[in-house]
């Protein structure tokens, strides 16, 4: 059981508190993984129409591990793009794990560099906003919670994938509603990480940009644009006084929080 977790310049958390964010993070797991499972058939059913193999697809799922990332390489995959292109937008999109790691660092500094390189390969959109969410609750790093936030998308992802690609042919995407499953459900998880107006700037500002360059150079350049663009925005923005994104990130030990 973990003992108390304290972090400088706030209150003493208890081992109930941990034990209560596991469970929260264990809910939104299970939300999670409840998406990743029809999206990953959406997946599938793309990558059949890209000629992929069976075990091209198994491959992405767990080398590549990025749904933005793998979407676009199967779509230019399937339109014939030259691999230097297709390399150099999947770079681009996947660029945002930089920023993902830097906001993550300060609870992963203290542990060996074998450890946090492992940990970095299964560092994705949900597992990052999942486990930083309960980092940032409890104050202090755990082991067990960043885990079960990667299983609820390495499981339900190529298990989807894998299906949709057997079953290609016998699912309307469209009818079912399975291709906004993805961009809805992360909007909705990134939503409930705004926590002042700079977050809104930033929000606000990553979709106009994507929007507009989506408009002119495709989906993939837009998501791109926006990434970059959009924390410009939320700089340009006084932050209220309940802002968490102005506390600078500290985080203590984990060896003293206590947690496995």
């Amino acid at each position: 059981m973990a003992t108390e977790v304290l972090r400088e310049g706030a209150a003493t958390r208890s081992p109930d508190a941990v034990t209560d964010s596991r469970r929260r993070l264990m809910r939104d797991s299970l939300a999670i993984a409840a998406y990743a499972f029809p999206v990953g058939l959406v997946y599938g059913l793309a990558t059949l129409q890209a000629h992929f193999s069976a075990l091209d697809v198994i491959v992405a799922c767990f080398v590549v591990l990025g749904g933005g990332a793998q979407f676009a390489a199967a779509g230019m995959v399937k339109d014939g793009a030259p691999w230097v292109a297709i390399a150099g937008v999947t770079l681009l999109i996947n660029a945002r794990h930089l920023l993902y790691s830097a906001a993550i660092a300060p609870y992963t500094s203290e542990r060996p560099l074998r450890e946090r390189a492992f940990m970095a390969h299964f560092l994705m959109d949900e597992s990052f906003a999942l486990s930083l969410a309960h980092f940032r609750r409890i104050g202090g790093f755990d082991r067990r919670a960043y885990w079960i936030a990667v299983l609820a998308v390495l499981i339900p992802w190529p298990l989807g994938s894998i299906t949709g690609y057997l079953a290609a042919g016998s699912v309307d995407i469209g009818r079912l509603g399975l291709d906004v499953a993805f961009p809805a459900a992360m909007a909705a998880l990134s939503l409930g990480m705004v926590s002042g107006r700079r977050d809104v700037a930033a929000v606000g500002g990553a979709v106009i940009v994507a929007l507009g360059a989506g408009l002119v150079g495709g989906a993939s350049v837009g998501l791109v644009a926006g990434a970059v663009l959009g924390p410009v925005f939320g700089l340009m923005v006084r932050p209220s006084d309940h802002d968490q994104s102005n506390e600078p990130e500290r985080a203590e030990p984990a060896a003293e929080a206590g947690l496995p």
